[in-house]
């Protein structure tokens, strides 16, 4: 067990090793964009807010076709791959990077293996299902697909997608402040007491 745990340690921090060294040169850009996210100043998460707000809107009244609309991200993403790893350093300065910078970079690559070790894991359950269970994988994907496809009815696409990449957005912040541990404690705790309550009645 222990060889077993030491090997997938292993792995992960060849791994990490690995991303650090393919986003070495946006490394200025991801410190920068994991400031705002985690919300390191007050007046982030309404800059972020409206940044988004301002880019969908634009969206909205361009109304672009979806081939359109491809085109123009894929062409900004290998102008921005192009761009920024000449630009950063002359912006940001990478030489004067601190201990503690170069410690946040590691952990946010990290952090972004475990995210991609995790979606594999769920991928992974997910045929294994399939193979042990495939009513239940049936009725689970079926099921799942039917709620997604009446709330994508019931909601414009492009709002649907703002509310989406919003909340995306503003998880790290909310998550770095204690804001969703607080709610979710609030919310098990009137849970409980519902179901005591319940529990007296039938008594």
């Amino acid at each position: 067990m222990a060889d077993g745990d030491n090997k997938s340690a292993n792995l992960m921090a060849q791994e990490t090793a690995q991303l650090e060294e393919q986003l070495q040169g946006w490394g200025e850009v991801i410190l920068a964009g994991d400031q705002v996210l985690r919300w390191e100043k007050a007046w982030f998460p309404g800059a972020l807010m409206g940044v988004t707000t301002l880019l969908f809107t634009l969206v909205y009244y361009l109304d672009p076709s979806v081939l359109t609309g491809l085109s123009c991200t894929v062409m900004i993403m290998c102008l921005a791959d192009y761009l920024v790893p000449t630009l950063a350093p002359r912006v940001f300065g990478s030489n004067k990077w601190t201990t503690e910078q170069q410690q946040r970079f590691h952990e946010i690559c990290s952090n972004l293996v475990k995210t991609q070790r995790r979606v594999l894991g769920w991928w992974k359950r997910l045929f294994a299902l399939k193979e042990e269970k495939p009513k239940m994988y049936f009725m689970s994907v079926i099921s799942s697909l039917v709620v997604v496809a009446w709330i994508g009815q019931q909601v414009h696409n492009l709002f649907l997608t703002y509310l989406i990449v919003s909340f995306l957005l503003l998880l790290p912040g909310l998550n770095q402040h204690g804001i969703i541990t607080k709610y979710a404690g609030m919310a098990k705790r009137e849970i409980n007491k519902l179901l005591k309550q319940k529990e007296k009645k039938n008594e």
